[in-house]
């Protein structure tokens, strides 16, 4: 594998590592199979692209993506909580919704933005990184991510957002309101997922409506193969799976690459192979946790300091 290569893994293993942390939120830590994160990835990517070549800031262009992942996410929760339509079917509607959406937003099937200044430029003028220049911009957007969800997760609304996912009926007991962690959750996981597409965007110099087929795909397996590595599943070694995975997982794909192994057409045939592979590993290792115990631990502590509040 050559440098050139081995960054460009490191690059985008980063990047997708936040598509993996937005789900773990919303499978691992909310229970919620949620499919709109193949709409909000090029969602992200259309508001961000949109707002830059109109001359928005580029940190300001990559917040509204952000945002506008955020509200998508409470439009897929509202579908399931208010209209009560299944998670799965919520997830596909926002997704299809989202495609004709992105082309509305961009105009086009796809907008470049070549030429224009992105974070990475800006984060360039700090120094001559040369080609390490979007691994670190990157690494820094994904290790802050990690680290404020590992803090809020620990925060009386995080420890509220974890019993419901754990057991709902359990969290409603102690007086978590779960309709309110679901709209919660979802807005976290879809930002986190529009945020990594306005960043891939910039990257790539160019945001494409169809540029997230797959995207859940590499996220679910980003995440699981950091849990068959870890083999924990406390919250703090729950997102640095996300990191650990997203980048063995890309690493794994350039060597394979670069050895002559396979070809760019079966990506999605080795993806599907290495996330059976990682589930079956992981179930081999017992990963599961007694979801009972947890969530009354969890429920008691965030209903306790709910009350506590209250009174």
């Amino acid at each position: 594998m050559s440098l050139f290569a081995f960054a460009g893994a490191l690059e985008t293993g980063f990047l997708f590592s936040l598509v993996a942390l937005g789900v773990y939120i919303s499978f691992r830590v909310l229970a919620f199979p949620d499919l709109t994160v193949d709409g909000s990835f090029p969602l992200g990517a259309a508001v961000g692209a949109t707002a830059i070549v109109n001359g928005v800031d580029p940190f300001l262009a990559t917040a509204l993506a952000a945002m506008s992942g955020a509200a998508v996410g409470l439009i897929t929760a509202l579908l399931s909580v208010q209209f009560r339509i299944m998670n799965l079917l919520a997830g596909i509607l926002s997704m299809v919704a989202l495609f004709s959406i992105n082309l509305r937003i961009m105009g086009r099937p796809n907008l470049p933005i070549y030429g224009r200044a992105t974070v990475f430029d800006r984060f360039g003028e700090l120094g001559d990184f040369g080609l390490w220049r979007n691994v670190i911009a990157l690494a820094l957007f994904a290790i802050a991510a990690k680290l404020l969800i590992d803090w809020f997760l620990k925060t009386e609304i995080g420890l509220a957002l974890r019993a419901s996912g754990e057991n709902p009926a359990m969290a409603e007991a102690q007086g978590v309101n779960n309709a309110a962690m679901i709209y919660l959750g979802m807005a976290i996981s879809n930002a986190l997922v529009a945020l990594a597409g306005a960043l891939f965007a910039q990257t790539q110099g160019v945001a494409d409506v169809s540029m997230g087929v797959g995207t859940i795909v590499t996220g679910l397996a980003a995440l699981i193969i950091g849990e068959a590595l870890l083999r924990r599943r406390a919250p703090f070694f729950g997102t640095l799976g996300c990191l650990v995975g997203a980048l063995v997982y890309r690493l794994f794909i350039a060597a394979t690459l670069s050895l002559g192994f396979i070809q760019a057409q079966d990506l999605n045939l080795v993806t599907a192979i290495v996330v059976a592979a990682a589930v079956i590993l992981s179930q081999g290792r017992g990963l599961g946790i007694a979801k009972g115990g947890m969530a009354r631990l969890l429920a008691r502590r965030a209903g306790g300091r709910v009350n506590a509040a209250s009174e």
